[in-house]
């Protein structure tokens, strides 16, 4: 069978499989970089924003059980099936249910600005290390899983920027882009969703509070 290539982005041309890939990419990721907004929600009220992250991850456990036991629940399991990735393929899509505790456990553990620097870190540093290490990505990184320079690069400076906006602490903010860079770049699949906030969360207590 013969691939046709797409042009999916301007100057990118991929085939129909590698097309379909990246959407899915793109979805998930879009999806992901909803987290960011759990520290504006937290401020405003930090035990409802609490409340509505454990309400909404034990939600999705239900309805992604509902869905293998092929019983779709509206809009969540469609969107489930196309943000998964192939490794997930008749599995529990685990991603969100870590993503929502990761979340969880950065505003149970930290105050600010510590809870929402890990957050951040979390939806933006995993966020754009995966999407444009997907996209661009050419040198990989051994021993990592196939991450690539590309997408370390894109982590380290979207956590920067997302620190330093919080914290206006230069030194800092490259001290927490740097930790979690080299986080994101250990093969921990999912679970990287909860590493980064609980260990981020503890060094941005340590340098900004």
């Amino acid at each position: 069978m013969i691939q046709q290539n797409v042009q999916f982005l301007p100057g990118l041309k991929v085939s129909d499989s590698r097309a379909l890939e990246i959407r899915g990419e793109i979805l998930r990721k879009s999806l992901h970089f909803l987290i960011a907004l759990v520290p504006a929600l937290a401020s405003f009220n930090l035990l409802f924003t609490m409340i509505l992250l454990g309400l909404g991850t034990a939600f999705y456990a239900f309805a992604e059980t509902m869905r293998l036991l092929g019983r779709e629940v509206f809009l969540v399991s469609r969107l489930t099936a196309l943000a998964a990735r192939k490794r997930d393929q008749g599995r529990f899509v685990l991603g969100p249910v870590t993503l929502g505790m990761g979340a969880l456990l950065a505003l149970t553990f930290y105050p600010n600005p510590a809870a929402a620097v890990a957050i951040y870190a979390l939806a933006f540093g995993d966020g754009f290390a995966s999407l444009i290490g997907k996209l661009f990505g050419t040198v990989r990184i051994p021993f990592t899983g196939g991450k690539s320079v590309e997408g370390s690069l894109a982590c380290f400076t979207a956590v920067f920027i997302a620190s330093f906006l919080t914290t206006k602490s230069f030194g800092g903010s490259l001290v927490i882009a740097g930790v979690s860079t080299l986080i994101e770049l250990l093969p921990l699949k999912d679970f990287d969703n909860i590493v980064i906030p609980s260990v981020i969360g503890y060094l941005a207590v340590i340098l900004f509070l």
